[in-house]
């Protein structure tokens, strides 16, 4: 029964994107003017625009209507019976109701803090002077020879 919902489901789905698609929108007025109101001649004299959407309003009714009774079928049947089908990818096979031990813990060795004599650097004292930065200045870069091409003005 479900496999022929989903069947009925897909189809009402595509046939609603279909329908909507066949609606005009809010400015379609504008249009009219060049040849868009030919549609009244298929349709009658007031356009497809009533049977579009009753047509699009029927099918959306049968379209939540079948949702909610999918969900509400899917949530009556939820205990064992999705295992025993086989729908569910998460529910534990039959007879796995064991759940495995952990890996016991192997013994780390703990790293020791260096001897007092070691050669691991030290920070320096809280009363340590520090380096003054270098007060020399460099050099401006060399003149342009006289024959270098000159940059050509701007906006020009």
């Amino acid at each position: 029964m479900l496999l022929f919902l989903n069947v009925i489901y897909v189809l009402i789905a595509v046939a609603m994107v279909a329908l909507i698609l066949m609606q005009r929108g809010a400015g379609a007025q504008a249009g009219s003017g060049f040849g868009g109101g030919a549609s009244a001649t298929v349709f009658g004299a007031r356009g497809a625009s009533n049977f579009l959407t009753k047509a699009t309003k029927w099918l959306a009714i049968a379209f939540f209507s079948i949702s909610l009774f999918m969900a509400w079928h899917a949530t009556r049947t939820s205990g064992a019976a999705p295992a025993a089908q086989g729908d569910s990818l998460m529910a534990p096979a039959t007879g796995s109701a064991q759940v495995p031990a952990a890996p016991k813990a192997t013994a780390v060795p703990v790293p020791t803090a260096p001897a007092a004599g070691s050669t691991v650097p030290q920070a320096p004292a809280t009363g340590a002077t520090v380096p003054a930065a270098p007060t020399a200045v460099p050099a401006a870069p060399a003149a342009a020879p006289e024959d270098a091409p000159k940059p050509a003005p701007a906006g020009g």
